[in-house]
């Protein structure tokens, strides 16, 4: 039996990979980016800046670690990610039905927060 980290990716998989990957982070970036507007049009105060300051770097951390392309890892960001709305199902069409069923599984019982 192949685990999961060792499992192969075609050329037409990771072309899909890539696009799914890269909008969800692009989803993700531009929401985050709305927010800490919202938040920097009401700092009134020194405390305020460094509650803001505090909040990116906590963010930076979380989506550093979040979004990570190694393809050993990148159904459990896969699964991560479509928990969490970032991702549609229908943007990872052209992966492999055992992948698409293991993403969707894990979606469904991982609690990522």
């Amino acid at each position: 039996m192949v685990q999961v980290n060792e499992v192969e990716w075609s050329n037409t998989e990771k072309n899909v990979a890539r696009k799914a990957f890269d909008q969800a982070y692009i989803r993700e970036v531009n929401t985050l980016i709305k927010e800490v507007c919202q938040q920097a049009s009401v700092i009134s105060d020194l405390n305020h800046l460094w509650e803001l300051h505090d909040f990116l770097s906590a963010r930076r951390h979380e989506l550093d670690g979040k979004y990570d392309y190694r393809y050993s890892v990148l159904i459990f960001v896969f699964a991560r990610l479509l928990n969490e709305g970032w991702l549609h199902i229908n943007e990872l069409e052209g992966l492999a039905k055992d992948k698409l069923i293991k993403i969707e599984a894990l979606a469904r019982m991982q609690n990522f927060n």
